[in-house]
């Protein structure tokens, strides 16, 4: 029997409404050999056998991935690798007169995982759900969200760009909410902020005039 409890949602419409959403309670993680141990118990399959596959699985993904191509496993998801510059390098801009990253710069820094639906399906239908106590409060900021954005301008005359980490440790907010706030006053013609580049490599700058 899994648990869940109930998550307050920013109000990010500023309705004055307070929302809630259901979240899992996780209690812990079920570490490979736990899994291949219980996945062979009753098969004929061996457990060394079985961990040596997923040594052979792993160690493919991983040079197919480094080829650029995505990773296909059925009844489990899709893997695809994801770039990000090294330490200490600067982002590059659109401008001309931007330093060029070239590939000494860049590196592989994660990998996105989007779930097989045939996998969650079949979760979905060995679920079953116990509502918890309580409901978990979303980390307040002390400041307004006109004082939220003055601070953010402000930042902005003095770096070139801002990260939604810098943003969720100048504003005082958890990470969704500052990301979902950042990206909704990029949207907002007027709130003088812009954005730059795609997904995971996304930046918030200073709107030109």
């Amino acid at each position: 029997m899994a648990k869940y409890y109930m998550q307050e949602m920013p109000d990010m419409k500023k309705e004055g409404k307070t929302l809630l959403y259901p979240k899992m309670e996780i209690t812990g993680i079920c570490e490979t050999r736990d899994l291949v141990e219980a996945s062979v118990k009753g098969t004929s399959v061996n457990k060394s056998e079985a961990m040596a596959v997923i040594d052979l699985i792993s160690a493919e993904m991983a040079r197919r991935m480094a080829q650029g191509q995505s990773v296909r496993i059925d009844g489990i998801g899709l893997f695809t690798p994801s770039l990000c510059l090294k330490k200490g390098k600067e982002r590059e801009s659109a401008e001309e007169t931007s330093a060029k990253r070239n590939a000494a710069s860049i590196k592989v820094g994660g990998v996105n995982f989007r779930a097989d639906n045939m996998l969650v399906e079949e979760t979905n239908t060995l679920c079953k759900l116990e509502r918890g106590s309580g409901v978990k409060r979303c980390k307040k900021s002390e400041h307004t969200a006109e004082e939220r954005l003055e601070m953010l301008k402000r930042y902005l005359d003095e770096n070139r760009f801002i990260t939604v980490k810098k943003y969720m440790e100048i504003s005082g907010q958890s990470r969704t909410t500052a990301s979902k706030e950042i990206k909704a006053w990029a949207e907002t013609a007027d709130s003088g902020i812009t954005y730059e580049g795609r997904g995971t490599h996304k930046i918030f700058v200073e709107k030109k005039h």
